[in-house]
């Protein structure tokens, strides 16, 4: 197959024509704080929009519970029946009574963890899927690691003052992000209210976080409280699938501070979806095959956030691939992907591939063909 300089010239420009798209990418907030330290956190990408002290080692009061869901949730069945150890009952701080024997669900015990930030409720949890506070704390330790949380560590579920046990506000937004992605997690988090048994009656649980009912897109996710680490506050909201995390910790207006921190986030910055999967159709020449071109799709989606100064105009896509292929192409193969670009910068990209086969085109020879092929092969 023969192509002249002007087919080839049209195939270019053909392959190199794109949709506009989006990815992220911005600039940092500027904004004042009452706490000692924060975070502000895109939950898809990991940027951090904002920070102050955000490595620094702290105790981090009650945001401890979202680890100790976390591990809980991976490590058991919500379904699970717990019977109320007694190293569980009495425990300091806040409580929903638990009595020895008694018994609950896992999923009770997370939702009076993670609402009512029962103290009793996060030993029982630990006990019951640890053995022991201890080696719960093991486990919760190595969590972190996987995480990559280099500046926590964790000696027991609750959050009481203890000198090796603390974290950072980034580490506490990495941790929210990653547990936010279970669905038991999240459901429970975004709860205001709910009940859960108690002895033959029923315990109120009101969630404690108040920015659910007052914050437009609120879903989460924990409150903290210790002398020794002064107000800590963790949040998630979500509009137009932008989802932000916020942390404070020692912040003694922490409700105005995450107010403010996600107004900001939601004013700066704005999520596009540029593609679809499978929107981006392409077809490319193939030389050798049973067929002259074979059509390629892009493999997934392209999502992006953006800050809201940078428009769709700004962005285009710019598709990698050769000018022609050869045969044969498997269905399925990869060809190239698509590249979004913005002012210069990659900010996304999907591969490229091939929608069917294109076989090899097999010649028959002719009679005198195979007899100077016979001929060669004697004499080579």
């Amino acid at each position: 197959m023969r192509y002249n300089g002007r087919a080839l010239i049209l195939i270019f420009v053909f392959l190199f024509l794109g949709l506009f798209s989006v990815s992220a990418f911005g600039t940092d907030i500027s904004i004042s704080v009452s706490a000692h330290s924060a975070v502000l956190l895109n939950a898809e990408s990991g940027e951090v929009y904002f920070e102050k002290n955000a490595n620094e080692k702290l105790p981090m009061a009650s945001t401890t519970k979202i680890m100790t869901a976390l591990v809980a949730l991976e490590n058991s069945d919500a379904r699970d029946t717990v019977a109320i150890d007694r190293r569980a009952v009495g425990v300091e701080g806040s409580s929903i009574y638990l009595t020895e024997g008694e018994l609950l669900t896992m999923e009770n015990l997370l939702y009076a963890l993670l609402l009512a930030s029962a103290n009793d409720a996060a030993a029982a949890i630990a006990i019951e899927v640890g053995g022991s506070i201890e080696e719960f704390a093991a486990m919760m330790n190595e969590k972190a690691a996987e995480l990559g949380l280099e500046n926590s560590h964790f000696e027991n579920p609750h959050g009481l003052d203890s000198e090796g046990h603390y974290t950072s506000a980034l580490d506490l937004a990495k941790l929210t992000s990653a547990a936010l992605k279970n669905e038991t997690f999240a459901r429970i988090v975004s709860t205001y209210k709910t009940t859960i048994p108690m002895n033959g009656g029923t315990r109120v649980l009101i969630n404690h976080n108040k920015l659910l009912r007052s914050y437009e897109g609120a879903i989460g996710v924990k409150t903290g409280f210790t002398k020794r680490s002064g107000r800590c506050l963790v949040s998630a909201a979500e509009r137009d699938g932008l989802r932000l995390i916020a942390v404070t910790i020692n912040a003694p207006g922490d409700w105005q501070d995450h107010s403010a921190m996600l107004d900001r986030g939601f004013e700066e910055y704005h999520k596009i979806n540029a593609l679809e999967k499978g929107a981006y159709l392409i077809s490319i020449p193939v030389i050798g095959g049973k067929e002259q071109s074979v059509l390629c799709s892009n493999e997934g989606a392209i999502s992006a956030t953006l800050p809201s100064s940078v428009s769709v105009g700004d962005c285009h896509l710019k598709l990698e691939a050769p000018s022609f292929l050869y045969a044969p192409v498997e269905k399925g193969e990869v060809v190239g992907k698509l590249v979004c670009m913005a002012d210069g910068n990659v900010i996304g990209e999907t591969p490229v591939r091939a929608e069917y086969e294109v076989p090899t085109v097999v010649y028959k020879k002719s009679f005198w063909r195979r007899i100077a092929d016979f001929i060669t092969g004697i004499f080579s």
